[in-house]
């Protein structure tokens, strides 16, 4: 046996294999529905549940009495394991958006509108309310963007059995996850929709197939793909790179059972790959999302852009008014490089599918 396949069984058989990581949860597949703040609810959860797979709420944007009942929903519905997922930014104290409000000026005149209007629910990070929302649930995954959250919270999470997932765009954040305590950690590369969930320095964003094996020989927990996967090739090859399993979003962002819009959807109909750009303009953090008027005027990347993540606020009227009028030109029109991969069906139908794929792939390497 030559050295590298020396190492390949040495490191397959240090990190727990993808039936036993998913079956300890109660999953008929390794397939993680990702939590999508705003985009997925009950619903979707439900089917990525009946579908075989873990399904996922994000608790970001819901209130914490809203949480609950949304785990309550899935509860009722679906036997299977749930993922409460949660953000772990801090938000400046007293956010400066006077330069953001001006630089958006010329669109609310185009529009017709005013600047001011109702703002959308602010992202909440992790904190003592959506501790107890975990410790109500007992949900079998709570997953952590941006980090962890403080130790005495981390605790109450842990005291509940939950396993705990974190989020890596870095060797270096996998390792640090690894070592705060994470049971598994996401690598999510550079491909993946959404917001970017690095939390050790500055965005520098790797590709999933770079990212997954790196991470996979640096930590002994398991390892969960994130990133241009879509379809069973996806899932195979992100196993055959050292995953135990997959978390797929903008795919799921295809199907019935999301909260995508009609203007989101007919993005994602028609999105190519090169379409999809790393943007701030609609939260003050990246985030990869297809390109639009807004993008283009301001963006990608805009220096006025209010921290995150108060930039949505000022956006909000114009978003409004123009969906109102079948328009995404100032929509987070959130999609991975993988959206032309997905293909409208039914979640669980495409929870079945990755699952299949990355279970065969994960037989086939052991």
């Amino acid at each position: 046996m030559g050295v590298d396949a020396q190492h390949r069984k040495l490191v397959t058989m240090a990190r727990p294999a993808a039936p036993d990581f998913f079956a300890s949860l109660g999953a008929r597949w390794p397939v993680i529905q990702a939590p999508m703040a705003g985009f997925g609810d009950s619903a979707l959860a439900i089917a990525a549940i009946r579908g075989g797979g873990v399904g996922s709420l994000a608790g970001a944007m819901f209130t914490p009495d809203r949480l609950l009942i949304e785990a309550a929903t899935v509860r009722a519905a679906a036997a299977g394991p749930l993922n409460l997922n949660f953000f772990c930014h801090t938000p400046p104290d007293d956010p400066d958006d006077t330069a953001w409000r001006a630089a958006l000026t010329p669109f609310y005149a185009a529009e017709g509108i005013a600047a001011d209007g109702p703002a959308p629910p602010a992202r909440r990070p992790f904190d003592a309310e959506a501790a107890r929302v975990v410790e109500e649930v007992r949900p079998e995954i709570v997953s952590f963007h941006f980090g962890l959250p403080a130790r005495d919270l981390f605790a109450r999470v842990r005291a509940t059995g939950a396993r705990v997932i974190g989020n890596a765009t870095t060797v270096t954040e996998a390792r640090w996850l690894a070592d705060a305590g994470c049971d598994a950690i996401i690598a999510q590369g550079f491909e993946a929709g959404g917001h970017a969930g690095y939390f050790l320095g500055d965005h520098r964003p790797v590709g999933t197939f770079a990212l997954v094996p790196q991470v996979a020989d640096a930590v002994n927990v398991p390892v969960i793909a994130a990133g241009g996967i879509a379809d069973a090739r996806g899932a195979a090859a992100a196993i055959a790179l050292g995953a135990a399993g997959v978390q797929a979003g903008t795919a799921f962002l295809m199907t019935g059972d999301s909260n995508a819009s009609a203007v989101h959807r007919a993005a994602l109909a028609t999105a190519q790959s090169h379409d999809s750009v790393f943007t701030n303009v609609f939260s003050g953090r990246f985030a990869r999302g297809l390109r639009n008027r807004l993008v283009e005027a301001l963006g990608p990347a805009s220096a006025a852009a209010a921290p995150f993540p108060f930039a949505a606020g000022a956006v909000a009227p114009l978003r409004a008014k123009a969906e109102a009028d079948g328009r995404g030109d100032y929509s987070s029109l959130w999609a991975g490089q993988g959206a032309p991969l997905a293909h409208a069906r039914h979640a669980a139908d495409l929870t079945e599918m990755l699952g299949a794929a990355a279970l065969a792939a994960q037989r086939n390497h052991t």
